[in-house]
């Protein structure tokens, strides 16, 4: 268990206090990485979030006001989820106690609690305890913190990169306010790297850097929002980098190239983004638009999804949205899903982006999806229709005796192979093709057929 008490007033002394309890201990301060150093220490400080850290917005209001509530900050990793607990424990004077779900334990947040309340008893201070993932919490773990935040014994700031609607209890977060935090924009980012060139103190402005503004913007936008990566890329490519004749340290953009390395992609296979984008992939094919569905295909190819995963929403499109108005796409999206398993990434790629870009090409109609609904509808909410006596099967011995399939009229026998009989006792209509593409011709089959029943 990690525990950190700030003072509130002195930035400078407040790195060298974060430094002995934090997740990167260092004896010497400039030994922690970049991204650790130049954490803002004041919410003055902080760059971004500016839809809920605006003077105007609720969470800056109750800091202002020291009327802290217990909260829960959900978003992508390095947005500054934990700068901004430590800011508010600054702001409010609190104490800031930090754990991370991964590694704590009941025993290890019992203790924290009692130390808290004893705490509020002797000197009036209140408690910030941080919990970082606390996602990761299982349910009795989180139920150890109810009393105490119920009765406000501690401040509970919860950080989570996976929403907090599904993976922490309802309780919980019923006593909290939830704020989602965004990923940094691209010129937020460059202030950050920025700042860091110039801090002598804490950040690089003691070594003779000259950095291209085109390189600081390769790092912005290969970082995907992330400070973290990006800060941390900046020193890598600042302290591996030999001084030129001039006496400067050249960050050029070969050099950020070299040292962001392959772009990270915000993918987590049990967390929103991988649902998003599959949602954005199906919802792209759906509207036509075979660039987009291009572009979240190679999102989750990058982030290393199951191309059996993307295979099986390119068969429900194809079924769902595009349907009969070209049965041949289910039939390519079923080809597509059967070559990706069979040879695998990276050639998978390509029979997956045929079927894609198939599959948004198409015509598009949702009738057959649409009839099975109204069909299940009816099922489950009305009276069960019973099997006419004449369609019943009459294969088994002694169907005759129970009058099973009497009377009924094989179509093959009929001219056109059709003939007019009762196929369901009830006169609705659950498949109302469109004119989209082939569909059109089962329409004009249909109303064909419909038109021979009246004669």
């Amino acid at each position: 268990m990690k525990k950190r008490s700030f003072p509130s007033d002195n930035s400078s002394q407040l790195f060298k206090d974060l430094l002995p309890g934090s997740d990167v201990a260092h004896a010497d301060p400039s030994q922690a990485p970049l991204s650790f150093r130049m954490r803002p220490t004041r919410l003055e400080d902080v760059v971004g979030q500016k839809h809920i850290l605006a003077e105007d917005k609720l969470l800056s209001r109750a800091i202002r006001a020291d009327k802290i509530t217990s909260l829960v900050f959900y978003g992508p990793p390095g947005i500054g989820k934990t700068t901004l607990a430590q800011c508010i424990s600054v702001r409010t004077k609190s104490y800031f106690a930090s754990v991370n779900a991964v590694s704590s334990s009941v025993e290890e947040i019992r203790k924290i609690l009692s130390a808290s309340q004893q705490r509020k008893k002797i000197s009036g201070q209140k408690t910030i305890l941080f919990i970082d993932e606390i996602h990761r919490f299982n349910k009795a773990q989180q139920d150890v913190l109810m009393p105490d935040v119920e009765n406000g014994n501690i401040i509970l700031i919860g950080a989570t990169a996976l929403n907090p609607f599904f993976t922490i209890v309802g309780p919980l977060l019923s006593r909290s306010l939830v704020f989602e935090l965004k990923a940094l924009s691209q010129e937020d980012i460059v202030v950050l790297l920025k700042r860091a060139l110039a801090d002598q103190e804490r950040g690089l402005g003691n070594y003779p850097i000259k950095a291209e503004e085109e390189a600081l913007c390769f790092i912005a936008q290969a970082s995907d929002g992330d400070a973290r990566r990006a800060l941390n890329a900046l020193e890598v490519g600042v302290l591996t980098t030999q001084a030129q004749s001039d006496g400067n340290i050249h960050f050029t953009i070969g050099v950020a190239q070299e040292s962001i390395q392959k772009k990270q992609v915000l993918y987590d296979a049990d967390g929103d983004a991988h649902y998003d984008t599959a949602s954005a992939f199906i919802k792209s094919m759906r509207g036509s638009d075979p660039d987009a569905a291009l572009y979240w295909l190679a999102k989750m190819i990058y982030a290393g999804e199951d191309p059996r995963f993307i295979a099986r929403r390119i068969c429900i499109c194809a079924s769902e949205d595009v349907g009969n108005a070209d049965p041949q796409a289910l039939v390519l999206a079923s080809a597509a899903l059967q070559v990706s398993e069979f040879i695998g990434l990276p050639e998978a790629r390509i029979p997956l982006a045929q079927a894609a870009v198939y599959v948004a090409c198409a015509p598009k109609s949702n009738a057959a999806y649409l009839g099975i609904e109204k069909a299940l509808d009816e099922v489950e909410n009305n009276k069960l229709a019973a099997v006419p006596r004449h369609l019943k099967d009459a294969s088994y011995k002694g169907a005759k005796k129970l009058g099973a399939g009497e009377g009924y009229k094989y179509a093959h026998d009929y001219p056109q192979h059709y003939v007019a009989q009762e196929y369901m006792p009830l006169k609705k209509t659950f498949y109302d093709p469109t004119d989209q593409g082939f569909e059109k011709e089962i329409r004009k089959q249909l109303e064909k057929l419909r038109n021979l029943s009246r004669q």
